[in-house]
């Protein structure tokens, strides 16, 4: 039941060209004051069980290089990028 409540709000995506940065998914979990991503050995991970405790501060999107993190709102299909 409750992994059937995660990406109700919000859903992260991390362009597969910089999942693998091991210098950005470090950052992406420094920044992340909620803990949506990991860094999975080098490699970033969106941690789902956090996702809809995002608080849209855009953090992640000015540490990643542009188009790199999408975070999409899925209560009004609108994307912050």
């Amino acid at each position: 039941m409750a992994e059937a409540l995660n990406k109700v709000f919000i859903e992260v995506e991390v362009d597969d060209s910089v999942a693998g940065d091991a210098a950005l998914a470090a950052k992406l979990e420094e920044v992340c004051p909620v803990d949506i991503y990991k860094d999975a050995g080098g490699r970033v991970e969106v941690v789902e069980q956090n996702l809809d405790e995002c608080v849209l501060c855009r953090l992640c999107i000015e540490a990643s290089p542009p188009g790199a993190v999408r975070v999409k709102k899925l209560y009004d299909d609108s994307e912050l990028s």
